[in-house]
């Protein structure tokens, strides 16, 4: 039995236009990744995890884009990295080119009645 699992996001049908959630396919109980690309733009619903205590990392990878985080815009350029704690309301603003985004969350944000784990998409809604 292997010890590791490898997918290519290019492989996983995209959510809202352009979000590759990668944890189902990687069989990940406590890590979220997620490769978002964003059309010329395209912005997220402004949420918030504060109800589950899921606290994200945006890299952008490739192109501009904005992060709004509890309004304030944060400019971000290729290679920039920002953490958002749980209770900051958060939106992604993509400018005029694609950009691309690699999005690392934890911990998994919903646990149902049953127990199985099940990753919310509530905010990528674009």
């Amino acid at each position: 039995m292997s010890t590791y699992k490898r997918v290519n996001y290019h492989d996983i049908d995209p959510v809202s236009g352009g979000m590759h959630f990668l944890r189902e396919p990687l069989d990940s109980e406590k890590i979220g990744v997620t490769i978002t690309r964003c059309e010329p733009n395209w912005k997220s619903r402004p949420h918030d995890h504060a109800e589950n205590g899921h606290e994200e990392i945006y890299v952008l990878i490739e192109g501009t884009a904005t992060v709004v985080i509890d309004g304030d815009p944060v400019g971000m350029e290729e290679g920039d990295a920002v953490w958002i704690p749980p209770e900051a309301t958060r939106q992604i603003r993509n400018d005029d080119e694609e950009a691309a985004f690699v999005l690392v969350s934890a911990p998994v944000s919903i646990e149902p009645d049953e127990g199985d784990a099940e990753w919310s998409t509530d905010g990528f809604v674009g």
